[in-house]
């Protein structure tokens, strides 16, 4: 293993630069030749690569989204695109890769692994949603987005007696509403992986309202439905004023917590390590506290689980 090169792909999540900066540095370290690839798998189709240097990541550590840009790309979904992809790493010499994002950017890599290029995946993405480990890199910094937004919302919502909709990102996993909802004191979390029922939200809110409180917070992940449609459904039962806010990408961007800073460097370190021991197709991750590596095929194939004592703790707490 004399040249690795390293991309990031699919969204991007807080934390990705610090994985760039560990990887190009422990890669350095052990006398190895790094590229950059820039816009993901659709940059290495079109040959996007530079050879990067200990001054490269320089200065990044502290820095949201990623130096080397992330892109979508339709062609490398196909067996030529791949086949281009291949090609353009074996004129640069690259003996194996790194590819850090969620569970398209593995699959991805795990595909490239089969044509005869060692890949290891790292967990970059908001949403939380890959099974095999506890926590993906970004994470923590997206949940601390919203739960400051939530913050906000909630002075103003208190001045005008309101009912307010949060609806947050995580595609099908409800793992940031579910964290949010439970930092946020939310009176009912939804979440696409447990039916709701929207009588039983209405008379949470009531009971509430005749109690004294000055407002109401619903977390809504994005796979469970529209804040909008909620709001004005809720609004229709109960007869209280009711505003969606749709917090969108603000979840992406900002400088990650100190917790995905540390979470990436030693994810992305670890996988340098994997590829110089030799080994391929893993997936690195992070359970009870310990890292581990998993075949990415195992790793993706993994349902994931809701946290059923976290969101039982939420329920109890919102009484």
């Amino acid at each position: 293993m004399k040249t690795i090169g390293v991309l990031t792909s699919g969204g991007d999540a807080p934390g990705m630069n610090a994985a760039i900066r560990a990887v190009v540095r422990t890669a350095i370290y052990n006398e190895c030749k790094v590229y950059g690839i820039r816009r993901g798998f659709d940059g290495l189709i079109n040959a996007k690569l530079e050879e990067m240097t200990l001054s490269s990541v320089a200065d990044i550590i502290h820095r949201g989204g990623t130096m080397l840009q992330t892109a979508r790309s339709d062609e490398f979904m196909t067996e030529a695109g791949r086949k281009k992809a291949l090609n353009v790493l074996n004129v640069f010499n690259v003996d194996g890769l790194i590819v850090i994002g969620g569970d398209g950017s593995m699959t991805g890599a795990s595909k490239l692994n089969d044509l005869g290029i060692p890949c290891i995946g790292v967990p970059g993405t908001i949403d939380n949603d890959l099974e095999y480990t506890d926590f993906t890199i970004g994470f923590d910094t997206a949940i601390n987005t919203v739960v400051d937004a939530i913050s906000k919302i909630r002075d103003t919502s208190s001045s005008h007696g309101r009912v307010n909709i949060v609806e947050v990102m995580g595609r099908r996993c409800g793992d940031i509403a579910l964290y949010c909802g439970l930092a946020g004191g939310a009176e009912s979390i939804v979440l696409p992986e447990m039916p709701h029922d929207i009588d039983k939200i209405c008379r949470k809110i009531i009971r509430g309202k005749n109690r004294g409180k000055l407002h109401s917070l619903i977390l809504l992940a994005e796979g469970a439905g529209s804040a909008v449609e909620m709001a004005k459904i809720i609004e229709e039962k109960t007869g209280m004023e009711t505003r969606a806010t749709i917090l969108g990408h603000i979840q992406r961007g900002g400088s990650p917590t100190a917790s995905d800073r540390i979470l990436a460097s030693h994810l992305a370190a670890r996988a340098v390590e994997l590829l110089l021991e030799g080994k391929n197709n893993r997936a690195v991750g992070i359970k009870c506290n310990e890292m581990v590596d998993i075949d990415i095929t195992e790793a993706l194939s993994m349902e994931k689980k809701l946290d059923m004592a976290t969101y039982k703790l939420a329920d109890i707490l919102s009484i």
